[in-house]
């Protein structure tokens, strides 16, 4: 099964390397659906952006900690994540259009209700350290993730998986119920494919992705060198690449700015149309699934109320937050994490406001004529995430809640605070689909579940959504779930963000960015060349 989309960025590739003619894009592209001014769009990208080879790209990002490693399960951040999309393939990927491509797989078939996935694999895939990988490097892989004691974060999506089976060059995948949406699933950055033996996964950082690992300090650096047995020469342009972890947005961008490094992910919104003005810098800009959050943890007074919670989801100002923290460069949120880039968002859902009365109405019937609660920040958790605080502290008082703003150090902030202290800020990149995100940060008991949340009739339509292949009723579950977190779960969901990222002008792309994650869905280094 060959998305249209994969289609289109094949035709996109081809003509962007001479391979077809322009009339042959256009011809191929308008019959996938797409209108005349768009195919026009994109096949003046392809002809202006042919890529080029050689070099060594430093990435400079604001993610990174000292307890990271190469165990693709334990990864909780944008820097182990940029390092897994590069280092390690998946059965399937995310093209930049948002649709699915193949990558270790090269075609899928489902049968029996979407209960059953068959995957085709790519012949005579490499893994770094030489080894030919098979269907059972792929099924030691995942049964990684399963297992009744993982601590994977990947553990709530595999955990429907009921079987998996190797038949000569396919894997067959049998799950407990019907998921139209497992394809997807196989692209998580935690569901590396790595070689095997004896049933257990290689997790030291030997992949089959564009990229090898060099050398890794954690919290620091990770270099890699082009993998010259890659399947492919559609990707991994530049000779080497270096990814540094440059926590402070300030230092990050001056290291753009001084050519230290030649891509910078999460600029500052505040100052980014200066650095515009700089001619040897490029500004990107891309919406999708990233949004910015507080939860709360349910399990924990004062928030396992939920006046108290929807007293504090009234009492912040989204739209004054928006344009002071992100200078207007994303969209207010509505309290649940399912962006306006998703297939099935919930655009009926009233807007969530600021109403301070309200919020004491709410107050009061949790018995409470005031409120007094710690929020934990660091600007590790999202660009702009201390001054958040603040200015929901500000917003908060007229509601007769004190918000006590706790700084925390940015070091360890994803293994100390977050899915740990009572409340915090929070990012997330998303997911493509509503079932991954739900899945992976919603279901009961799931282990990124950073608010404890759990609801007997959410976690029943989660299960009945993933097996609905009618796309009126899945649409109306998706829509219900998506009431049901904004007004009864514990996360606050302040806006929507817009990835800005920023490049040499001696870094070209396809003109095409991905938006399921920063840097052209973390994959600058594979997709991105020297111009």
């Amino acid at each position: 099964m060959k998305e249209k989309s994969v289609y289109i960025q094949g035709l996109h590739d081809r003509l962007g390397k001479g391979a077809i003619s322009r009339r042959r894009f256009m011809e191929g592209a308008i019959a996938c659906g797409l209108s005349v001014s768009a195919a026009l769009t994109m096949a003046r990208s392809a002809q202006a952006s042919t890529p080029k080879r050689g070099g060594h790209m430093v990435i400079g990002m604001g993610h990174g900690s000292t307890t990271d490693s190469t165990d693709p399960a334990t990864s909780e951040n944008g820097m182990t994540n940029a390092m897994n999309q590069v280092m390690n393939g998946r059965l399937t990927g995310i093209a930049p259009e948002g649709g699915l491509e193949p990558d270790i797989a090269v075609s899928w078939e489902a049968s029996d209700g979407a209960a059953k996935w068959v995957f085709q694999l790519r012949d005579g895939v490499e893994f770094h350290n030489g080894k030919t990988l098979t269907g059972d490097d792929v099924v030691a892989s995942i049964n990684y993730h399963r297992g009744e004691e993982s601590k994977s974060a990947a553990k709530p999506i595999v955990d429907p998986i009921e079987d998996i089976s190797v038949d000569g060059n396919n894997v067959i995948f049998v799950l407990k119920s019907g998921n139209a949406d497992f394809p997807f699933i196989m692209s998580d950055y935690h569901l590396a494919i790595m070689p095997s033996a004896d049933g257990k996964p290689d997790i030291s950082g030997v992949g089959a992705g564009s990229y090898k690992l060099e050398s890794f300090e954690p919290g620091v650096s990770a270099k890699f060198v082009r993998h010259k047995n890659d399947y492919s020469d559609q990707r991994g342009f530049v000779d080497s690449g270096e990814i540094l972890s440059i926590i402070d947005p300030n230092a990050r961008q001056n290291a753009l700015v001084s050519g230290s490094i030649h891509v910078a992910d999460r600029l500052d919104v505040k100052t980014v149309h200066l650095l515009a003005r700089n001619d040897d810098v490029l500004i990107d800009e891309v919406t999708g699934t990233q949004h910015y959050t507080f939860p709360m943890r349910t399990d924990t007074a004062p928030f396992d109320n939920n006046d108290v919670r929807m007293a504090l989801k009234l009492a912040l100002d989204r739209e004054q937050m928006l344009q002071k923290v992100l200078k207007g460069h994303g969209a207010v949120g509505n309290d649940h994490p399912i962006s306006p880039a998703n297939r099935y968002f919930n655009a009926d859902l009233p807007q969530r406001s600021y109403d301070p009365e309200k919020a004491k109405w709410h107050l009061k019937q949790a018995g409470l004529d005031s409120l007094t609660v710690d929020l934990s920040a660091s600007d590790a958790a999202f660009g702009g995430a201390v001054d958040s605080a603040i200015l929901y502290r500000e917003t908060a008082g007229k509601a007769g809640i004190t918000i006590n703003v706790v700084r925390e150090p940015g070091d360890g902030y994803w293994s100390n605070v977050w899915n740990k202290k009572p409340w915090c800020a929070c990012y997330w990149g998303g997911r493509p689909t509503e079932d991954w995100m739900f899945s992976t940060a919603y279901q009961t008991g799931v282990p990124w579940n950073d608010t404890a949340w759990s609801h007997e009739r959410f976690d029943k339509l989660l299960l009945e959504a993933r097996a609905e292949l009618d796309e009126e009723k899945r649409r109306a579950m998706y829509f219900e779930m998506q009431e049901i977190v904004a007004n009864e779960g514990g996360v606050v969901v302040p806006f929507y963000s817009n990835y800005v990222m920023g490049r040499s002008k001696d870094i070209a792309h396809s003109g095409v960015l991905a938006g399921n994650w920063d840097l052209d869905g973390n994959k600058a280094m594979e997709r991105w060349w020297f111009a």
